[in-house]
This record gives C-alpha cells, structure tokens and sequence, in this order.
C-alpha cells in the first residue's frame, strides 16, 4: 500500500520557525551557560539547526533511547531505558527532542535526569502533537503544534522502513502500517 503524502511544513517555515525558538532560548539563558541533552536518532536534525541559533555558552550531551515491549504475566508494557546519564548537579538542562506526541517517554527522561538535581530543566521539541498526549507534561519550548495522529517524516525524522529522514521539510504521512511506526513516543 502506498501512502499518500501531504507536505506540512517547508524547508523555510522551519527555517524561521527556529531561529525565532533560537532567539527565544537564548533570551531564557542570557549570559548562563545551558547544558543540552538531545535524544538522538529523531532529534539530532532539529538540535544541530537549533543550536546553531543560540547565542549561550552550551554543552551538548547525547542519550539514546531504546523501548522494550515486556509481558508481565498476562500484561504486556512497554519499558524505556536510556543510555548514559551525565551528571547535571546545578546546571541549567534544556532537553531538546523532535517529537512530543503521548508524552510518556520525554516525562521519564525528565525525571531521570531531575534526580541529579539541575538548578532548571525544560523541554524543547520540534513538533508537539497534542492529541494523543498521555501525561500532563507540555513542552517549554515547540516549534509547532498538531492534532494530527498521523507519522511524520523528513527533518531527521524517518519512515517506517528507515528511509526520508534526510528530507528538508516535514511530511504527514496520511496513511503507515500500524505496526512500524517509528517515531512515536
């Protein structure tokens, strides 16, 4: 089955979209330093061009995320584990990811990360789908708000067999086999 594709944001409203978060994150941080953690595979497009848009001292830690489905007798759940934690005592911490779409998995990370007691942490992502939110968490910062509950591809973010992440704009996908869809969190 093909899917039929609807162009959602071009290269240019991205473009300035973040510049403006840029500016508005900076303006946050003025004359502190802010220590970045990107979620890599889907945010790391988003936070190169972001952060090349903030005029702050800021040091850039990655962490990868990996999601395991567990049964539990005769529940299954779905367990997300996360590589490294960098030690984040005092420091302002922005969290930078491309997808905020139930919430579940940047509110664990967010509270893994409190535990090293950072003077602030916010959240930043690209795009913030609001339908499906799971948890009352709600981002800092967002490049765009959708309802959609469809998958988006292009601008790091990849389809479900890999492929588009090196598309320049973003693309809802109005149709995906329900089992790969990989940027959902």
């Amino acid at each position: 089955m093909s899917a039929k594709r609807r162009s959602s944001y071009s290269p240019k409203r991205i473009s300035a979209r973040i510049d403006e978060l840029g500016k508005q994150i900076s303006r946050a941080y003025r004359g502190r330093r802010v220590d970045v953690v990107v979620t890599m595979d889907r945010g790391f497009v988003f936070a190169a061009d972001l952060l090349r848009n903030v005029v702050t001292l800021t040091v850039c830690h990655f962490v990868r995320e990996e999601v395991r489905d567990v049964e539990q007798g005769a529940k299954a759940r779905r367990e997300v584990f996360f590589s490294s934690r960098p030690e984040l005592k005092g420091r302002d911490v922005l969290v930078l990811d491309a997808v905020m779409e139930t919430g579940i998995t940047q509110e664990f990370l967010l509270r893994r990360l409190a535990e090293s007691q950072p003077r602030s942490l916010r959240l930043a992502v690209l795009l913030d789908k609001t339908a499906s939110r799971r948890v009352a968490l709600e981002p800092d910062y967002f490049g765009f708000q959708t309802a959609s509950k469809q998958m988006w591809v292009g601008y790091g973010l990849a389809d479900a067999r890999g492929e588009r992440r090196n598309e320049r704009g973003l693309t809802e996908e109005k149709q995906w086999p329900r089992r790969a869809a990989s940027n959902k969190k």
